[in-house]
């Protein structure tokens, strides 16, 4: 079963690893024997389906944890190892998609327009007229 991250993009079944074992958690006797927990790691660096492009891309990102150039990804949220599975797969899908978009455009600086700046220093003389219109007139 591929991995579909985008039209372009679909990443074959055997670049994913999984492992598996038992979820964390408060149980008694007879809990917990499953090995519900799910682990999938996807090798960046070592992917046949990744260019250069995008394996640097998802190099340069800060909120990814690369772990020896693979990502790693644990879900033990579903009581069932299929309903993990496939919250593990859409959340790797989640997040390479997110790792490959497009650098946001540069901000171009711009001068404040003259009015801007004539109703900034308007509302600044208006608070400073308020603040000195409530102090006492007291001389001593």
């Amino acid at each position: 079963m591929n991995l579909t991250i985008n039209t372009k993009l679909e990443i074959p079944s055997k670049e994913i690893y999984w492992r598996f074992s038992r979820s964390s958690g408060a149980g008694g006797q007879s809990i917990n024997k499953t090995d519900s927990r799910v682990e999938i790691v996807f090798n960046v660096s070592e992917s046949k389906t990744l260019t250069s492009y995008q394996k640097h891309r998802i190099s340069l990102q800060d909120e990814v944890k690369l772990t020896n150039g693979c990502i790693c990804i644990a879900v033990q949220d579903k009581r069932t190892q299929y309903q993990n599975r496939q919250l593990a797969l859409r959340r790797l899908a989640s997040t390479l998609r997110e790792l490959l978009k497009p650098p946001p455009n540069k901000r171009r600086q711009t001068m404040p327009t003259r009015s801007s700046q004539k109703k900034r220093v308007d509302s600044k003389k208006k608070r400073g007229e308020l603040k000195k219109s409530r102090q006492s007139k007291i001389d001593y």
